[in-house]
């Protein structure tokens, strides 16, 4: 099977580090973490941003855990900056100054993502596990804004935070945000566990879907509103990444280069390491990057269906998961033989009362 040409890749979601004050139950980063002795050196990030601009990569997000763990912060953004690189801030704002942030305003950061778990201080120290870390939240909101910084608020909505969809947009509206990210938990990495205590209702799902269309409508030209369904009320896939390693690539602290996020959960896949290998090398000719791009890899009903231009077969960790074979139809599919199976599963999951299980952070 020969692979299709790809197109450089626009964007690049560099994880600094896994180190992370927060204990969100919803963490989709591994359940393994790497070690902060494990994490890429700052010249070795240096080299891969200048190797990211030059093969066609737009921008960079600078993620974790929390990226401000990283003490050579500034130093990564002034290169990405100097390279040519949009740069963009993903963060929960716990360990951020306003001295620091102007120190990443005058190294060039272009944009700011600060993600929310709650619209209050029970709701969002509840799930952040992080006393005090609402409020430390909107003191760095507030800074964000006087320093210019242009915002996007995170929130991921889930069972115990769905109902409050209507205060997430007010609060956005409030911190000055430009755009709102609803995104609904997606179970990949440490969520897997807390399905119980995380799985909105179908009920919840609809209601947030009309929601999110009302506020689109009201707010045009106010406040950009991004919406990831929750999938397991589906009846079709969403297009994952906009198809396998077609538009974004991942660098993992180590320096594993993915393709999504949670690509390392696909058995029989191999990441070459991005201090190792060409970066251009591994996105155009690895075994790993090719292994689902274009369609001949597919298997039936998604070969022969006329959705595969539009949903791109789904998501292949999502596959992995349930099915056990990455290369399945996306059970969230209706064509697919378990997508009976996975929304019994959800619709238990999401009549379970069950507790939170906090991420915790390696020694």
């Amino acid at each position: 099977m020969s692979a299709p040409r790809a197109n450089p890749p626009m964007a690049m979601l560099a994880e600094l580090t896994h180190r992370c004050p927060l204990s969100c139950p919803y963490c989709s980063n591994p359940l393994e973490l790497e070690r902060k002795d494990r994490e890429l050196t700052t010249d070795e990030w240096k080299d891969v941003f200048t190797q990211a601009a030059e093969m066609g990569v737009l921008h960079v997000h600078f993620s974790g855990g929390e990226p401000a763990s990283r003490r050579d912060l500034e130093e990564m953004v002034a290169h990405a900056r100097d390279a040519g690189l949009y740069t963009n801030l993903i963060t929960s704002g716990i360990g951020l100054t306003r001295r620091r942030l102007e120190a990443l305003d005058s190294c060039g950061l272009d944009h700011v993502q600060l993600s929310l778990q709650g619209v209050d201080a029970q709701m969002a120290d509840l799930v952040g596990g992080y006393k005090g870390g609402f409020d430390r939240k909107m003191q760095v909101a507030g800074w964000i804004g006087e320093i210019g910084f242009p915002l996007t608020l995170n929130a991921v909505m889930h069972k115990k935070n769905f109902d409050r969809l209507e205060e997430t947009i007010a609060i956005a509206l409030d911190m000055g945000a430009r755009r709102l990210e609803v995104a609904t938990v997606q179970f990949h990495g440490w969520a897997a566990k807390n399905r119980a205590a995380l799985m909105p209702t179908r009920e919840q799902a609809k209601q947030a879907r009309l929601t999110v269309n009302a506020a689109r409508a009201r707010l045009a030209g106010v406040l950009v509103i991004d919406y990831v369904p929750a999938d397991h009320h589906s009846d079709y896939p969403k297009p994952c990444m906009g198809g396998w390693a077609s538009t974004g690539i991942n660098i993992a602290p180590d320096g594993s280069v993915l393709p999504c996020h949670a690509a390392h959960t696909i058995e029989g896949l191999n990441f070459d390491k991005a201090h190792e290998r060409p970066l251009k090398d591994i996105w155009y000719n690895s075994h790993a990057f090719n292994a689902f791009r274009g369609f001949d890899w597919m298997q039936e009903p998604c070969r022969s269906c006329e959705l595969k231009t539009k949903d791109f077969g789904g998501c292949r960790c999502q596959a992995m998961a349930i099915a056990g074979d990455a290369a399945a139809t996306d059970p969230v599919c209706i064509k697919s033989p378990l997508h009976a199976e996975l929304v019994r599963r959800a619709e238990a999951d999401a009549e379970d009362d069950a507790d939170l299980i906090y991420r915790l952070m390696p020694d």
